[in-house]
């Protein structure tokens, strides 16, 4: 059985920098980037912990297109997305229900 996918973007504290990835589990992956369980990855050196934006697609394949789409966007057109999705850019990791 194929196994659904999310694409996400994480910030910092202070939204200077925004990461677009992909994976099958969102709460662990996001627990992962909270906690720099890989500590020599992008995400820990720009302590990038704060979900601001996720979307779930059918199969990983599929988020991971969608990732590649977004990750060739402009910084703003990131932003629009996410102050659509999430207008305060307020951390959504404690209210997944994955």
């Amino acid at each position: 059985m194929e196994r659904g996918g999310y694409t996400y973007i994480i910030t910092n504290k202070y939204h200077t920098v925004l990461y677009t990835g992909s994976t099958t589990n969102l709460a662990t992956r996001i627990y992962q980037h909270k906690t720099k369980y890989f500590p020599n990855a992008f995400s820990a050196k720009y302590n990038l912990n704060k979900l601001v934006y996720y979307e779930s697609h059918f199969t990983i394949q599929e988020a991971r297109e969608r990732e590649k789409i977004i990750k060739g966007w402009s910084r703003q057109k990131k932003m629009d997305l996410i102050n659509k999705f999430n207008p305060e850019w307020k951390d959504l990791y404690d209210e997944l229900e994955i």
